[in-house]
């Protein structure tokens, strides 16, 4: 039997920057409102579940930055992250980019989803690293459809510093099945 093929983006689509992060060394939901929340009992074997967020960075010094998706919230579970990794030393809304692609591969209250991504972190406003997202080997993580979850972005700081600020300017979410 045929199945039907989609791609749909999740809403709401949103359409302002996050608050702008600095001064904290905690894990911090930086995404921008209104926030994106997939209903309970959406997520079916074989979807897959796409997110891609960006925006501008800047440092004093070369800090270390985590950043990453999270399901049910940034105290929820983490779908992909960074890890601490260091940043360039000095610079000013230097562009970085996430995605994020994971399957789903069984659901209920511990339901399973595996992906990979990357991060396109700047290190000038003209040149890129890339970080793999997870930056740890690939394995599935567990996540209950059954409820309503908020999907979001995360970020942490290693030094706390005013200048030290990451600002969100998009998160979108398409649902693939």
């Amino acid at each position: 039997m045929a199945r039907t093929l989609y791609v749909a983006p999740v809403p709401p689509l949103n359409v302002t920057a996050g608050t702008a992060y600095n001064t904290s060394v905690t894990l911090t939901d930086v995404s921008p409102a209104p926030q994106i929340v997939l209903p309970a009992n959406l997520l079916d074997v074989g979807q897959v579940l796409r997110l891609m967020a960006f925006g501008v960075f800047s440092t004093t010094g070369a800090p270390t930055l985590l950043e990453g998706f999270y399901y049910g919230a940034v105290a929820g579970t983490a779908l992909a992250a960074t890890g601490a990794t260091a940043t360039a030393s000095g610079v000013t809304n230097v562009p970085w980019r996430i995605e994020w692609e994971g399957r789903v591969r069984s659901t209920g209250t511990a339901g399973t989803i595996m992906g990979h991504g990357f991060e396109l972190r700047g290190t000038t406003v003209a040149a890129v690293g890339v970080v793999p997202l997870p930056i740890t080997a690939l394995a599935t993580v567990t996540i209950d459809t059954t409820t309503a979850k908020q999907l979001t972005v995360g970020a942490q700081w290693g030094t706390s510093s005013a200048s030290n600020t990451l600002t969100c300017h998009h998160f979108s979410v398409e649902l693939i099945g």
